[in-house]
């Protein structure tokens, strides 16, 4: 048997990525939401917000919000713009679709995985067979091969067998209940032609999203499916995480840090980010790229694999301290929040207070820009409808237990609890809802149940762990 990859068995030196100079002619593209200030030499946006300055040089290299490198000069305002989350990547070249080998773990999947050899026809193949019942056989056609743990090591471990067997450039993960969508692999290559991107992961869609009301809302709130807007993956940003049901990764990355965690069996994939992170490697999440996944809709196991996520936390906690928190925000948007849920008129004054002290520290911060007044407000008003939200959701899913006894207590927390409840609901319906899909109360229902789910799996994952570090939020100054 070969040698297991273990993420303990190498140094962060020689997980760290190569030179990162981009490559001539690659181009960044300024992102649409980043506002620009003082003729460009300013810009705002990425997520969390911040302000990039530019000297004049770097101004003079960008062209209608687009940069293209062609010498060093370029490619280090090109770098700049995409490690601040300001701009995005425009390769103009990719690798070829021989330089990927196909990793396929898949236990007692026999019609998924026919299915997805179908659709990856043409492409080198590994199944890894994790103690299937009844052994996968290699198919007659197609370049496939088989390789069987003989007892079930979990899906980490048969994706680590997999990479061992393969001596191509690149490794396109892909689970055996997923079938690519025309062009998947081109869409996601190209971002490879920067030398620190170490994996790329395509936008999760369903397989069949109208099948039934729960379909719907798995179509439109699945854990998997991260949005329709490209970013990096970053800790603390919009796209924190990519999942491991379909990643495709430079091979010596991934086995210079170690591979997948094989004692982990549930959020190994976002333990592998994190440690690509901390290894100075750029990830990326490229929605244009689609892989479909044929999700889970019958209530009891869809429930069971929402709090099975949730279990996923405390070891992710242990491993990566600060990495999951519940919230993050500053003190002053918490304080406001915290205020505002009081149902007071003394709440109501602490929490203006507490959104001035706010806005003078921005507009202190932008006040070399033109209209300082005006992006203080502005940002102000974000950070708060933000702050809100996430304690809307938090109260709904991290804290429902403790929610749920001082509801019993206090008519107050129970006005507050309900109106959270609701309001981050129809929000969250708002933001996710797809032409066709549930109405708002049924779409309501589903996310209340998905949040105790997951809530249920995320405190009896902290409580086996005897940890408290997956409910500590992190609250900046």
């Amino acid at each position: 048997m070969s040698r297991a990859i273990t993420p303990q068995a190498t140094s962060p030196e020689a997980a760290q990525p190569p030179a990162t100079r981009l490559p001539d002619g690659f181009g960044v593209r300024i992102d649409a939401r980043v506002r620009s200030f003082a003729g460009g030499r300013v810009l705002v946006g990425g997520s969390p917000t911040r302000m990039l300055k530019l000297a004049p040089a770097a101004v003079a290299m960008i062209d209608e919000d687009f940069v293209e490198v062609v010498d060093a000069q370029s490619a280090a305002v090109a770098r700049r713009l995409l490690d601040s989350g300001i701009g995005n990547p425009r390769p103009t070249k990719l690798p070829p679709s021989s330089a990927v080998t196909v990793v396929v773990p898949v236990k007692d999947n026999p019609s998924g995985l026919a299915r997805l050899l179908a659709a990856v026809e043409g492409h080198e193949v590994v199944v890894v067979d994790d103690g299937s019942e009844k052994p996968v056989e290699a198919p007659e056609r197609g370049r496939v091969r088989v390789v069987r743990h003989e007892t079930s090591r979990g899906p980490a471990a048969a994706r680590n067998t997999g990479l061992q067997q393969v001596t191509t450039e690149f490794v396109a993960f892909l689970d055996s209940d997923v079938v690519p969508q025309l062009g998947w692999l081109e869409r996601s290559l190209g971002h490879f032609t920067d030398p620190a991107v170490a994996l790329v992961a395509p936008r999760i869609v369903a397989l069949e999203p109208d099948s039934s009301a729960l379909a719907k809302y798995e179509h439109a709130r699945s854990s998997l499916d991260l949005g329709s807007r490209e970013s990096a993956v970053v800790a603390g940003g919009p796209v924190s995480y990519v999942p491991s049901a379909a990643l495709l990764v430079r091979r010596d990355a991934l086995v210079a840090c170690g591979g997948f965690d094989e004692t982990m069996h549930v959020a190994e994939d976002v333990d592998l980010c994190r440690r690509l992170q901390t290894s100075e490697w750029r990830l990326r999440y490229e929605p244009i790229s689609r892989v479909a996944h044929d999700h889970r809709t019958r209530f009891r196991t869809w429930l069971t694999r929402k709090a099975f996520y949730g279990t996923g936390a405390a070891p992710l906690a242990e491993r990566h301290p600060g990495s999951v928190p519940p919230m993050v925000m500053s003190i002053w948007t918490l304080l406001a929040c915290v205020a505002i849920a009081s149902f007071t008129r003394v709440g109501v004054i602490a929490a203006v207070l507490t959104q001035v002290v706010t806005f003078v520290r921005l507009r202190r911060m932008f006040s070399e820009l033109d209209r300082p007044d005006r992006i203080a407000a502005l940002l102000t008003a974000q950070g708060f409808a933000g702050g809100l939200w996430q304690v809307a959701s938090a109260v709904c899913r991290h804290y429902w237990p403790v929610t749920v006894v001082a509801a019993v207590f206090s008519r107050k927390v129970r006005r507050a609890v309900l109106a959270c409840a609701v309001a981050e609901g129809i929000w969250d319906w708002k933001t996710h809802r797809e032409s066709g899909g549930l109405d708002p109360v049924r779409y309501l229902l589903y996310k209340r149940l998905d949040d105790l789910a997951y809530g249920a799996g995320l405190w009896k994952g902290a409580l086996d762990a005897r940890t408290a570090a997956v409910l500590v939020p992190d609250i900046r100054k």
